[in-house]
């Protein structure tokens, strides 16, 4: 009995013990915080902010548009602490204040967090704007928020001021469903990720010659037949009208926009095997072509076979038919009928076997169902050989030529050079997945460049904003996705998010070391790079 009550007198202090170290933990600078994207401008000041279970949560302004940002805090902060945070109708102490400022001059997506002793005020113009102030806050807290363990009963967020604003109004991730098929759930999953770093558009490759991705009702072989496979024959699959909506209404959630891609005239193998009517007559390479049976299916015998290899420019639609451009309209009619964001996809990139001569006049004719339907165009950079439309946005991926081309028109370019943004690129000769055909990316890499030092006719004004792409020719799943992702969209990110004069190595590269503690907790599956000196933790 005396054993029993010392047993437990003993875990009685033990627990009150780490209750006091766990509220007395001095709250760290907010300027030695490891925040990525690295902010406009930190201010510290005395004291610190203590979040705990008991504090309110406040709208100023517009609730509509502030109470899904207080929702999304209230679920990142509750699996790993149980904090239940509540919502008041005012307060002045203990409280967190989201703020709409009406009359505001803040941009889209800036913002500015203000921390004292009493309370933490987050403000911003826009939604856009407090999600990514609360982007930041989350990286103030421990780096056990990002797991689901009960860590701290009270959370000290040190006093001072955040002002931030992003450097480019688009910040991208593009996402390859085409090559590998990936789920619904796994393409939720990036769009969390993503989010965290101030990421606020996703396109999505949607069609290529290894497979059509997504329902187009008034063309349904284009999944039965052409959603088949995937590069090594696997069983691919696609998104059906509502799935595919489903993906927009939860990007949105994070203030995302979806931007879905259709390329063509090229990388198009996936329709012709569908609709052997839009086949110009191509042939398909041996290496990778898939006949199968097509006799119930009322397929015409133009079909091609379906590919599951990784060779690029062999496909093109037939740019001299009627029905080519039927097709055309009645694809992005119905993208458009799903897609909130003023942006469609419509590729125009390694289209090698379309004479130049059909080419232009092809994507002048997309281009111009694309405005038919009230959304803006977006291509590859060769889209800059036809006369652009106003508006339509040229990715920059290979050739700053084609990009000036552009600029030349009166258009703005997204820019996503190949050799630092590509993220399907291995990062040195001896990791198993990705290509190097562009170049191998290293952290440093990814990290060390700047959209206008690309080539000296792409001025900071001519520049619309950044994008990472993660092609999926050796990508599988969602661990995968992680590998060649991080850390190097981190870097990308910061690329797109800080200005140029805010930006070096050193301080990214430290901040990273001590930031992947919150991938630790995530169970991410990152890439250490030797390119960071690694301490081992402990």
């Amino acid at each position: 009995m005396k054993i029993s009550k010392i047993l437990s007198s003993t875990l009685l202090i033990f627990s009150f013990g780490l209750g006091i170290i766990s509220c007395s933990e001095k709250a760290v600078p907010l300027s030695e915080n490891h925040i990525i994207p690295k902010p406009l401008s930190v201010t510290d000041a005395g004291g610190s902010f203590a979040l705990t279970g008991e504090t309110k949560l406040i709208a100023v302004g517009n609730a509509a548009d502030i109470n899904p940002v207080i929702a999304i805090f209230q679920t990142m902060i509750k699996p790993s602490t149980g904090f239940d945070l509540q919502t008041a109708e005012s307060g002045e102490s203990n409280v967190i204040v989201f703020e709409l400022e009406s009359a505001s001059q803040k941009s889209p997506g800036e913002y500015t967090i203000t921390i004292n002793e009493t309370s933490i005020k987050i403000s911003a113009s826009n939604g856009e704007g407090l999600f990514n102030g609360v982007q930041t806050l989350r990286q103030l807290m421990p780096a056990s928020l990002e797991g689901t363990a009960l860590t701290v009963d009270k959370i000290q967020i040190a006093a001072g001021q955040i002002q931030d604003k992003p450097e480019y109004g688009y910040r991208g991730f593009m996402l390859d469903v085409a090559r590998h098929f990936f789920s619904v759930e796994d393409v939720k999953h990036v769009i969390d990720l993503v989010a965290k770093y101030k990421i606020n558009y996703l396109h999505l490759h949607l069609s290529d010659d290894q497979g059509w991705r997504i329902e187009i009702k008034s063309w349904p072989l284009l999944t039965q037949i052409g959603g088949k496979t995937e590069v090594g024959g696997g069983e691919g699959g696609f998104y059906t009208q509502e799935q595919y909506k489903d993906i927009v209404a939860y990007a949105q959630s994070k203030y995302i926009t979806v931007v879905p891609e259709i390329d063509m005239p090229g990388h198009t193998n996936s329709a012709l095997a569908a609709y052997g009517q839009l086949n110009p007559g191509i042939t398909v390479p041996e290496k990778g072509a898939v006949p199968f049976d097509r006799t119930e299916l009322g397929v015409d015998g133009m079909a091609t076979p379906l590919y599951t290899g990784i060779e690029v420019g062999f496909s093109t639609l037939d740019t001299d038919k009627d029905i080519t451009y039927q097709f055309v309209d009645d694809v992005i009619r119905e993208l458009v009928e799903m897609t909130p964001g003023p942006y469609i996809h419509i590729g125009g990139d390694e289209s090698l076997v379309t004479e130049l001569e059909d080419y232009i006049p092809f994507m002048e004719k997309a281009q111009a169902i694309v405005t038919k339907y009230g959304k803006k165009s977006l291509g590859w950079d060769e889209i800059a050989h036809a006369k652009l439309e106003t508006g339509t946005v040229a990715q920059f991926w290979a050739k700053a030529e084609n990009a000036v081309l552009a600029i030349n028109q009166g258009n703005q370019v997204l820019v996503s050079p190949a050799t630092k943004t590509y993220l399907d690129m291995q990062y040195d000769s001896t990791t198993q997945l990705g290509l190097h055909w562009a170049a191998y990316i290293e952290l440093d890499d990814a990290y060390n460049w700047d959209p206008t030092e690309l080539d000296s006719a792409v001025k900071r004004e001519n520049i619309l904003g950044v994008e990472s792409p993660l092609w999926s020719e050796t990508i599988t799943n969602r661990e995968e996705i992680e590998f060649m992702m991080f850390p190097r969209f981190a870097a990308i990110a910061e690329v797109a998010w800080t200005k140029k004069e805010l930006r070096n190595w050193e301080s990214f590269s430290e901040r990273l070391k001590k930031h992947t503690a919150r991938w630790d907790a995530m169970g991410l599956n990152y890439y250490k790079s030797p390119r960071l000196v690694w301490e081992e933790k402990k």
